[in-house]
């Protein structure tokens, strides 16, 4: 008797001068977007779980569209992503992870803002919780959500990695303002 594969699931690392972050997508669009300098064992443990009974493929030539979107945004060049991305959470995370979404690039907002934003201000734990199972880090920017008195709070991605997409974001938008004045 032979196990039935519920779908494949392709996967590559993304490499970007001192970023090396794997991501993975299903015909769907992007679903992962894994830790900078994180081993394979993230996706594994994450795939395991969240899509189980899928293959895991190596498919760098499948997953280039995606990694052609993270290039431009890590060289300042893209502010919005245009790939597909396909996320599967509870309903509530899926509304949060929509609200990330919304949160212009270069900005930030608080957890406080996002309950306001979704009807749900008394949910602001949740939303934390929510925002902390984010799979697809970057393309869905929970990078983006700090505290309300301003302080970095906690990443998946870790606090580096969190400081690190903040501060690429606000020197592009420093870059255009500067840009435009000359």
């Amino acid at each position: 008797m032979t196990l039935n594969k519920s779908g494949s699931l392709y996967w590559s690392l993304f490499s970007y001068e001192n970023w090396k972050i794997y991501i993975a997508a299903t015909s769907r669009g992007l679903c992962f977007v894994g830790s900078q300098n994180q081993p394979f064992e993230e996706l594994v443990k994450w795939a395991d779980h969240s899509f189980p009974g899928y293959d895991l493929i190596q498919g760098d030539e499948k997953l280039q569209p995606f990694t052609d979107e993270l290039i431009r945004y890590f060289q300042g060049n893209l502010i919005r992503f245009t790939i597909p991305i396909y996320y599967r959470g509870t309903f509530f995370q899926e509304v949060v992870w929509k609200a990330l979404c919304d949160i212009p690039y270069g900005q930030t907002r608080s957890y406080s803002d996002i309950a306001r934003q979704i009807r749900r201000p008394t949910a602001v734990r949740a939303i934390g919780r929510a925002i902390g199972a984010n799979p697809v880090l970057i393309t869905v920017p929970c990078h983006r959500v700090i505290g309300k008195n301003g302080s970095l709070t906690g990443y998946r991605g870790g606090m580096e990695m969190k400081t690190q997409l903040l501060e690429l974001e606000r020197s592009s938008t420093t870059n255009e303002k500067e840009q435009q004045y000359v």
